[in-house]
């Protein structure tokens, strides 16, 4: 029996998760418990230690804290119920649920992905037009990127997700994932998914691809006005302002492009699985590790704000 859009508001899906082996299932749900309390955790000392200490009131810090606070809400859409269907016999997801999990999820990667790109844009105009920094990064202007990667991102989801509405689906409702993901979702509709597949990977890569480009673009330069400067030092210091950003864009974008930048037939379950699992999980929790341990500012509000907890 077939069951169409509208009536599917009243079913649902089974999740089915990262592995169906009980034993298997109890050590990853105290796996990732503790990774979602480290991330929450990281996250938040980030925030507090950048809005208690005034000279971590930049541009860079102000891009960072919401990073953090995207990150926070990023997992928070996905682990939280991840863990509840490790320990759950049914891992049953409601439609609605579904798709307002692939909501949040596709905004808040995306607006992810935007800020970090905000990130690269501070670090050009720092390095390579240090004396109009304050005016062409100034309080206003940051805020108005925050805002129109926020709208950006959310305008994305919302068109992705009345898209996948539009889908019919047929006796199976198991999605091989272990959250609602646009891929894993589109394998289950009975419709001609095509045309969707298409719209799917014209506006995906309108929408990541931009902010991507942009990074490359502003490495780009910085590379260009770095091996430009004489001495080695000022060289290696130009660079080590960029090292952590670096390294959060390449983890998080190879394995959103591994995931992403395929077509449906090529779509493998447990490489998915593992890929997604890097950018959802591993790299929000990572960044307050890779953003810190290098970074002497950093390790001085956190300094300071342990001292303030102290007494």
């Amino acid at each position: 029996m077939e069951i169409k859009n509208h009536s599917s508001s009243t079913s649902g899906f089974i999740l089915l998760g990262l592995s169906s082996d009980p034993w298997l299932q109890k050590s990853l749900f105290a796996i990732f418990l503790l990774m979602y309390l480290v991330t929450i955790l990281g996250n938040v000392l980030i925030i507090l230690a950048i809005r208690s200490d005034s000279r971590l009131h930049t541009p860079m810090y102000f891009f960072l804290s919401n990073l953090s606070f995207m990150d926070i809400c990023f997992t928070t859409v996905i682990v939280p119920n991840m863990l509840v269907n490790l320990l759950s016999e049914t891992k049953a997801i409601s439609y609605v649920g579904c798709l307002a999990q692939m909501y949040f999820f596709m905004a808040l990667a995306n607006t992810d992905s935007y800020l970090l790109a905000s990130m690269a844009i501070d670090r050009l105009v720092a390095i390579c037009n240090p004396f109009h920094y304050d005016v062409a990064m100034s309080p206003r202007r940051c805020l108005l990127m925050l805002l129109g990667s926020c709208t950006i991102s959310h305008l994305h989801a919302l068109f992705r997700v009345l898209l996948m509405s539009r889908l019919s689906f047929c006796a199976s409702h198991v999605i091989k994932h272990f959250f609602c993901d646009t891929q894993p979702v589109l394998k289950l509709s009975c419709s001609d998914t095509s045309s969707s597949q298409i719209v799917v990977m014209t506006e995906t890569l309108a929408v990541i691809v931009t902010p991507f480009l942009c990074i490359l673009f502003s490495y780009l330069r910085i590379i260009i006005t770095v091996l430009s400067i004489p001495s080695a030092a000022g060289k290696w210091k130009a660079f080590s302002t960029c090292g952590s950003h670096l390294t959060v864009v390449a983890l998080f974008y190879g394995s959103v492009i591994y995931v992403y930048f395929r077509p449906l037939s090529m779509y493998s379950v447990v490489k998915d699985r593992v890929a997604t699992v890097m950018y959802t999980v591993v790299t929000p929790m990572l960044n307050p590790f890779i953003y810190s341990l290098r970074n002497k500012d950093m390790k001085m509000g956190l300094r300071k704000l342990r001292d303030r907890i102290h007494s």
